[in-house]
């Protein structure tokens, strides 16, 4: 295997990028580049919710020849599991994608895994503007979930692998807080092509701007570094040196920082070595707790609502009472505030600890989904028109805030960082797909249950938030404010080999640090002596002048 893997493992790796770009340049370009595949992720989210009210977009592919007024009475006649077919088939590819995405990245590269994801995502974009029909639409999103999948899985890894040490989770919450950005994009660009309305172009706008942003992508992922730890683990220990002072120290490859990080790095592929890489029986077993905290992080995730308001949140909007203008304005604007209740949690949550972001954001979510199916029921009672429009303002006051009310990169940030270095890639993937599988639930069953029991639903979903907290309480351990390498100690989950390989490590370092100590101070006390020595000669060289 590892034979045939080697014929497809690149031979070099030579910089591409210009020297004047080395040093924070080159670091910020590099986690923009991450960072723009996360907003990918979330613009295709977000891009399918806004062409459901298009009514050019429903008669070519629902075949229903419909009026705007009819949408927004919700009588498009649109089979609701046809439409969460076209919607959910995405979550799927990706949740396959995911798992194959970690042997490109230790194959071919995290650059070149980055690389194929928007490659795939580019040509899912164009298959989806000239799609002719519904077949071909969902092969189009089909692929395109390839992309994202392949996305989802590597961009964690490349911002965990460039970033400074002590800013990894800040830089992982700039990626959660990108792929809503991503959303928020979709969402005020769907809401500008309405307005293109009766040309196809109002629902072909979105498409579009996923072309433009693949393409930069694809080009953008020839000018970047492969990661110094990729580098490194594959026996470029001059490159991984390199990129590692380009990133950090502005070129300067003695840099005292940049030197301890590089023997940081060659100790923990040492001693991975040593160990070897965990098995998927090795993943469920000997890291349990893990295991379950990584996937039902991802699942809460999904089920706590968030994805089901946002993927129809125009319907919503319209079932509330809005008007379609309206309906998709406020979605934008709701966007933005989902962007901003990031910020608590991206700045807050290495100081005040995970937990309590995920406790009070899952309670926090219920209240709100009380009031919200409440109202949801109060409009549903009433009749079409103004009568509706206090209790359409009430359901987004409320619901709008709520979203900041979520677990933010919580998840994503617990599955890069409870796994030992051994069985991180397998447990990144099983977090991964999780989320893409709960994502694929969430968006299949949604549009049948609002129309079957409506504001209920909000209902169910507030039964999992509940649910979640509980879990959160009693599971959950604590793992802000220690190291990677203490998590051991917070799970109590190590063999007593790695136990024993850990103390043999420590000991040899602290050995060659009493080394280097009393090396130091043997050179200090000769110093001292041929000082001393030097004075009392030129003492005596003085008497015998005088």
């Amino acid at each position: 295997m590892d034979s045939f893997a080697d014929r497809f493992r690149p031979k070099s790796f030579p910089p591409r990028y210009p020297r004047w770009m080395v040093g924070r340049p080159l670091l910020i370009t590099s986690s923009a580049l991450a960072a723009l595949g996360d907003a990918m992720f979330g613009y295709s989210q977000g891009a399918i919710a806004a062409v459901q009210l298009q009514p050019n977009f429903i008669d070519r592919f629902f075949g229903r020849n419909v009026t705007k007024e009819q949408i927004q009475m919700d009588a498009t006649g649109v089979n609701p599991e046809l439409l969460a077919i076209t919607v959910a088939c995405l979550n799927i590819t990706a949740f396959i994608a995911a798992f194959g995405a970690a042997y490109v990245c230790d194959i071919l590269g995290r650059r070149m895994s980055l690389r194929i994801g928007g490659f795939v995502y580019l040509i899912s974009a164009i298959l989806q503007i000239v799609a002719p029909d519904l077949a071909c639409l969902i092969v189009g999103r089909s692929l395109q979930g390839v992309g994202v999948g392949i996305l989802s899985m590597t961009v964690p890894i490349i911002q965990a692998e460039i970033a400074p040490g002590n800013h990894r989770g800040f830089f992982i919450s700039i990626e959660y807080i990108c792929l809503n950005l991503g959303y928020a994009l979709s969402a005020w660009v769907g809401y500008a092509f309405y307005f293109a309305f009766p040309s196809d172009i109002s629902w072909k706008g979105p498409y579009i701007v996923e072309v433009g942003m693949a393409v930069v992508l694809v080009l953008w992922s020839f000018i970047i570094p492969e990661t110094p730890r990729f580098l490194m683990a594959n026996g470029y220990l001059d490159e991984g040196l390199r990129v590692l002072a380009d990133l950090h120290a502005n070129g300067d490859v003695n840099d005292e920082g940049v030197r301890e990080t590089y023997q940081g790095i060659v100790d923990t592929v040492n001693l991975e070595n040593e160990m070897g890489q965990a098995s998927w029986g090795q993943v469920f077993r000997q890291y349990t707790r893990r295991t379950v905290i990584g996937i039902t992080c991802q699942t809460f995730a999904q089920f706590n609502g968030i994805n089901a308001i946002l993927y129809y949140l125009p319907e919503n909007l319209l079932r509330a009472g809005f008007e379609t203008e309206k309906a998709l304005l406020y979605a934008a604007g709701s966007s933005l505030l989902y962007c901003v209740g990031t910020l608590p949690a991206m700045f807050g949550i290495d100081r005040l600890g995970r937990r309590p972001f995920l406790i009070v954001g899952s309670f926090g979510l219920a209240a709100a989904l009380a009031v919200v199916g409440g109202l949801q029921f109060y409009v549903d009672s009433l009749p079409s028109g103004d009568a509706r429009r206090p209790g359409a303002n009430g359901i987004f006051a409320v619901l709008t805030p709520s979203t900041a009310s979520r677990w933010g990169p919580g998840p994503w940030l617990l599955g890069a960082e409870i796994f030992p270095l051994r069985a991180r890639a397998k447990g990144m993937a099983l977090s991964t797909t999780a989320n893409w599988i709960s994502n694929f639930i969430i968006a299949f069953i949604t549009p049948p249950l609002f129309a079957s029991i409506s504001g209920g639903y909000y209902f169910i979903l507030l039964g999992f938030c509940i649910i979640s907290g509980f879990f959160v309480f009693f599971v959950y351990p604590e793992t802000a404010h220690k190291t990677l390498e203490e998590l051991g100690s917070v799970f109590n989950d190590q063999t007593e080999e790695e136990k024993e390989t850990l103390r043999q490590r420590e000991e040899s370092a602290q050995v060659s640090e009493r080394k280097q100590s009393d090396a130091s101070s043997d050179t200090t006390l000769r110093g001292s002596l041929d000082s001393e020595q030097k004075k009392s000669t030129e003492q005596a060289a003085q008497s015998s002048t005088e």
